[in-house]
Order: structure tokens, then C-alpha cells, then sequence
């Protein structure tokens, strides 16, 4: 077993244990969304102006956007961008950026990615968002509101997420 494999499965393990750890009769904010935050894979960021289509959406402004990009030593340093070596063996991440938009208190928390990824399901475990929502597939006891959709069928899932807000009172119409 390589030192990667070796990492991810430590990585797993804490995971997994803070996830165990989830209350599971949370309580859902009724604030408004004016913040919001979204984590995605480099992939699909780099097909679809998700940003752009977000604020259009869902009508708010100054979104926030990061994707998760496998490591690679001949890539640029990218502030828009992690990666799996931007977490340590203890499970935090340790680049500053991430930590800071990690941080962040938003609104609404994005997981736009359709597949199991630990390192961005983490990352939303992490985050300070009063509100998570994303694909169901992944990880459901991540979100708080899980969406049934196909991640290259960008306006479908935000249409539906955008109704859903406004059942919950949680965008103006």
C-alpha cells in the first residue's frame, strides 16, 4: 500500500467518525439566503460557468467557488482550486484560502458534484453553511436538502433547487 492509499484511508476513518457524530435531528435555519458558497470537482467547473448560472438562478450576488483538482506538480498554484495534498494525515485542510472560504459563514453551501469524492464531501462536512444542499447519491447525511438530478443538466437542478428554497421561505419569489 502506497503513503496516498495509506493517507486516504486515515482520511476515511476520520471522516467517517465525524460524520457518525452528525446530530441527526438538526434543525433547518429560516434565514434568507444572501451568502452562498459553492464546491465542485475541476471537471465540471471548467465545462460550465456554474458560478455565472447560480447568481442568475437563484437571483443573489457574490458567490463563492471552489474546485476540488487532482494534484498534479506541473500545474499552476490555483486559488480557486484544492487538492488531495492540501490536507494533511490529520484530516484538515492546510492551505490558507480553502480554510478562510471553509470558514466562511454562508447561507447556502453548494455540493455540485455527483459522485463520491472524500475530499470535497469533507470539505462540506467542514464548512460553516446554515443551509447544504447537493446531489443525492453522495453523501446523504451531508445535506439538508438532496436533489435528484444529473450534473450536466446544470439549469434542471438549480430550477428545482431555486423552488425548494422558495417552499422553505428561504428566497423571495
Amino acid at each position: 500500500m502506497n503513503l496516498s492509499k495509506l493517507k486516504e484511508a486515515r482520511i476515511r476513518r476520520k471522516f467517517d467518525k465525524m460524520l457518525s457524530r452528525l446530530e441527526e435531528n438538526s434543525t433547518v435555519s429560516k434565514k434568507e439566503i444572501i451568502t452562498v458558497g459553492i464546491l465542485t470537482t475541476d471537471e465540471i467547473s471548467s465545462k460550465i460557468e456554474l458560478q455565472s448560472k447560480v447568481e442568475s438562478i437563484l437571483g443573489i450576488r457574490n458567490s463563492k467557488i471552489y474546485s476540488f483538482k487532482k494534484f498534479d506538480k506541473s500545474a499552476t498554484v490555483s486559488y480557486r482550486h484544492f487538492s488531495e495534498k492540501d490536507m494533511n494525515w490529520k484530516g484538515t485542510f492546510v492551505q490558507p484560502n480553502f480554510q478562510i472560504f471553509l470558514a466562511q459563514p454562508f447561507d447556502l453551501l453548494i455540493g455540485y458534484f455527483d459522485v463520491k469524492n472524500l475530499y470535497l464531501e469533507k470539505a462540506i462536512l467542514q464548512a460553516n453553511a446554515s443551509f447544504k444542499t447537493g446531489f443525492s447519491g453522495v453523501n446523504s447525511k451531508l445535506y439538508e436538502l438532496e436533489i435528484a438530478e444529473a450534473a450536466i443538466k446544470i439549469d434542471e437542478f438549480l430550477l428545482e433547487l431555486k423552488k425548494y428554497l422558495q417552499i422553505l421561505e428561504k428566497l423571495k419569489n
